[in-house]
């Protein structure tokens, strides 16, 4: 919805954060004021934006400095206020915010190209200091790619490229899914039209001839939970455009993709999870290959659910996903889920499990300290996390993820250095394999070592994917 007026976004506030509706109306205001005669390509009041952009934030329940940034965010770039005006008229967290999600000015470089690179570097290390300042990014660029069809085919396909690039990856970190999800759809749109609106007239379709047999089994799956008197809400969801075609363009028939169709069950708590998976494998066969269990393995990006592919009516496959309502909240909104569970501190609380628990993020720390040139940070960002990936396990089940084309060293530099700097053997399945063997998906990896090794030596650096395995045995032969 593109006429989203300030009634609404107040509205909204006042949902879930009634005492601050005033400081958000302020804040409002004075960004009105600011923007006062700017014109979007649409030819909308600019003010328009941060406002579409303040409520997608409030559709989370972004706390008040994020949403009042939301609505300042493109003040500093192109009004004269300055930081230090925003951190006075509000507060200093708020100015910060602002500043986090600025371009930085064209005058500080020779080249466009340059100046785009150090943005994006800028981008990317602002979640080292405030994660919300990704999550302000993704909504102005959501909101950006919901209004694209006012730029130049140029723009739009540049753009679109960007998204996918940047923060199609960021926003499947922080575990965002509903925008991943609509990024990568809008970004397909401009990027492959004949394409995407192929596939979205047999997605179409395929809804269409698949109404009777997924209302049929959420029937019956409710009723079911019901008699049981479980908790449960049920939701029908058809995977993204992009989705299907990723998988088609990796050689897949449409009759392939077995989350095509798929049933989101929604339960109270965790041991209903699995009480509910025996009730549906009870009623409908499931395919063994495709029985999923993130409640115990967590996808890296927090991601928990239990995913069981079964034959439902109509000889369809449907695929199941089976979770606590909690589960749901953080599998839609990622990390931005804390805002409506956290209340409060909710912002620490998202910084403090982004360093403890998502793998991403100290690959990226790493990254951000060992390269100084914003071209080199960029590329090595782009092949080490958001290229593809492969996800192995340790001899303890748990798993760890790694760019493709990682070998044994990376794996052992990425759980401890002492590791790394004593192994002298690796077991892949328990097989003995060479140090630079190729991890594939799956792979259970153990790793033998000797406190008398003599410790990593230097041709292992070309042998090694990732920046942190590189410079530990690098640090190692210096001494």
């Amino acid at each position: 919805m593109n006429d989203v007026t300030l009634a609404d976004l107040l509205e909204k506030i006042n949902q879930y954060n009634p005492t601050e509706v005033e400081n958000i109306k302020k804040a409002y205001e004075y960004a009105s004021n600011l923007h006062n005669g700017q014109m979007r390509q649409s030819g909308e009041p600019y003010i328009s934006h941060p406002l579409n952009v303040a409520y997608l934030l409030a559709e989370m329940n972004a706390d008040k400095d994020t949403i009042c940034a939301g609505l300042l965010h493109d003040t500093l770039e192109d009004t004269n206020i300055t930081k230090e005006d925003i951190a006075h008229d509000f507060n200093q967290n708020i100015a910060s915010l602002v500043d986090g999600v600025t371009k930085l000015a064209k005058m500080n470089f020779s080249t466009k190209q340059d100046q785009n690179v150090a943005n994006t570097r800028k981008i990317l290390t602002g979640i080292t200091e405030d994660v919300r300042i990704i999550i302000i990014k993704l909504a102005d660029r959501l909101h950006n790619m919901r209004t694209l069809q006012f730029k130049s085919e140029f723009k739009q396909k540049e753009n679109a490229l960007e998204t996918m690039e940047i923060f199609v990856p960021l926003a499947y970190y922080i575990g965002a899914y509903r925008i991943k999800s609509e990024l990568e759809d809008l970004s397909l749109k401009y990027l492959k039209p004949d394409m995407y609106k192929r596939i979205e007239e047999r997605k179409i379709k395929l809804e269409e001839t698949s109404e009777s047999c997924l209302k049929e089994m959420l029937n019956k799956i409710k009723n079911l939970l019901n008699d049981q008197n479980i908790p449960n809400e049920i939701k029908v969801r058809t995977k993204n455009i992009y989705g299907i075609y990723k998988r088609l363009n990796e050689g897949n028939k449409l009759s392939d993709i077995h989350d095509l169709l798929a049933l989101k069950i929604m339960v109270d708590n965790v041991a209903n999870c699995y009480y509910t998976l025996g009730i549906i494998h009870n009623k409908y066969h499931p395919i063994n290959e495709k029985f999923k269990d993130y409640i115990c393995n967590p996808k890296t990006n927090m991601y928990r659910s239990l995913h069981t592919t079964v034959f439902g009516p109509e000889d369809k496959l449907v695929q199941t996903q089976i979770r606590t309502f909690e589960m749901d909240r953080v599998a839609s909104f990622g990390l931005t889920a804390y805002w409506n569970e956290k209340k409060g501190n909710a912002r620490d609380i998202m910084q403090e499990d982004l360093k403890k628990k998502f793998q991403f993020f100290k690959s990226l720390t790493e990254i951000n300290s060992m390269f100084g040139d914003n071209q080199a940070f960029v590329n090595q960002v782009k092949n080490e996390l958001f290229a593809d990936k492969v996800y192995v396990y340790t001899t303890k089940g748990d798993i760890i993820e790694l760019p493709k084309g990682s070998t044994p060293i990376d794996f052992a530099y990425k759980i401890h250095t002492d590791l790394g700097n004593t192994m002298v053997g690796v077991f892949v399945n328990d097989e003995y394999v060479p140090v630079d063997y190729t991890l594939k998906n799956k792979d259970r990896v153990r790793i033998v070592t000797d406190d008398l090794s003599f410790g990593p030596r230097e041709d292992w650096i070309d042998k090694a994917q990732t920046t942190l395995a590189k410079r530990k045995i690098k640090e190692f032969n210096k001494k």
